[in-house]
């Protein structure tokens, strides 16, 4: 393939642009990765675990900025799976490689995300909206 001046003013351009990553992304550190406990201990909270099972082991937690949910999981699958169910009865969701963390204010996952990394996931927001008369 012939490299063209297109193709490098191209290339040039992502380079500047950081291919399109925002600027509050250098604020999240690299997604954690470790045990419930590993994960606990990195948020300062002392897990009160709910399910220790050989597939998931899911805690309740609380720390300064709320109560959630931490869950780790043994398969990238058993976890998709999971959140694909959970997301069924709305919260959100803060999702690392077989983590997840789950609260019912974005403003807590937000402030874990600071110290676990990971995407914010939405699930269904089950708030009634407008609904038209009949």
């Amino acid at each position: 393939m012939k490299v063209t001046r297109p193709m490098l003013a191209a290339v040039a351009v992502l380079m500047i642009a950081g291919c399109g990553s925002g600027g509050d992304e250098k604020a999240v550190p690299e997604t954690a990765s470790g045990s419930l406990e590993q994960l606990a201990a990195e948020v300062k909270c002392a897990p009160d675990i709910q399910i220790d099972a050989d597939d998931i082991r899911q805690a309740i937690c609380k720390d300064s900025d709320g109560k959630f949910i931490l869950a780790t999981f043994a398969t990238d699958r058993g976890q998709r799976e999971w959140i694909n169910g959970a997301k069924d009865y709305g919260g959100h969701y803060l999702v690392g490689r077989k983590w997840v963390a789950v609260g019912d204010e974005t403003s807590t996952l937000t402030a874990l995300r600071k110290t676990l990394g990971g995407d914010l996931e939405e699930g269904m927001d089950h708030s009634g909206g407008q609904h038209s008369e009949h």
